[in-house]
C-alpha cells in the first residue's frame, strides 16, 4: 500500500472549476482509493492504494473529467516525494507562503527557465519534478510567466508541509 497525495489544476481558483472536496472525496473512493483525506477547497487530497502512479492518476483524471465535463490537471506524488519537494526547498529560509513549488508531470528540460517572462524580482530553481519560486513581494503583483509550468500546478510551502504531515499520518 502507498501513500499518495493528488493535485489538481485549477480547482476551486479564481470562480474556475468548482468542485466540493466532498465530492472529490468521493470520486476518490469510487476510484477505490482508501484512507482519503481532502485539504483545503483548492484540490488536494491525500489517499492510500495498491495502484501505481499512472494508474491512480489516469483514474482520478477519468472520474473528474466526467464530473466537470472537461479535462482536469492531476498530478500524483507519493507521500516520500512530497516529503523531499519540502526538504529541497531552495528557498526554506523565505516565507513559506510567498515560495511554491510548480508540481510538473515531467522533469523540467534543459533551459526550461530560458523563456520565462515578466520576472522582476522573483527567484526561480527547477527541480526533480517541480519549479520552485519564490515571490519575493508576493504572487498578486507578480507578473511572471514560466511557459514551462503552464501545465503544472502550484503549492506553496504551508500546503506542501500539511499536506506532508497529513500523508505521514497515513502510514
Amino acid at each position: 500500500m502507498t501513500t499518495y497525495t493528488a493535485l489538481l489544476r485549477a480547482i476551486n481558483v479564481g470562480g474556475t472549476g468548482k468542485l466540493p472536496m466532498a465530492r472529490l472525496k468521493a470520486i476518490c473512493e469510487d476510484a477505490e482509493l482508501t484512507g482519503v483525506r481532502t485539504y483545503i477547497a483548492s484540490g488536494n487530497v491525500v489517499f492510500d492504494s495498491e495502484k501505481d502512479e499512472m494508474a491512480v492518476k489516469m483514474a482520478l483524471r477519468t472520474r473528474l473529467e466526467a464530473y466537470a465535463g472537461r479535462p482536469v490537471g492531476v498530478l500524483v506524488r507519493t507521500a516520500a516525494e512530497m516529503a523531499a519537494v519540502l526538504d529541497r526547498n531552495p528557498f526554506s529560509d523565505r516565507a513559506a507562503k510567498w515560495t511554491v513549488a510548480i508540481f510538473l508531470d515531467e522533469p523540467p528540460r534543459a533551459g526550461a527557465l530560458e523563456d520565462v517572462r515578466g520576472m522582476t524580482d522573483e527567484e526561480i530553481v527547477p527541480g526533480a519534478r517541480e519549479i520552485y519560486v519564490h515571490y519575493t513581494s508576493g504572487m498578486g503583483r507578480s507578473k511572471l510567466k514560466i511557459p514551462a509550468a503552464a501545465s503544472g500546478t502550484a503549492r506553496n510551502m504551508n500546503t506542501i508541509a500539511k499536506l506532508v504531515e497529513l500523508a505521514g499520518s497515513r502510514r
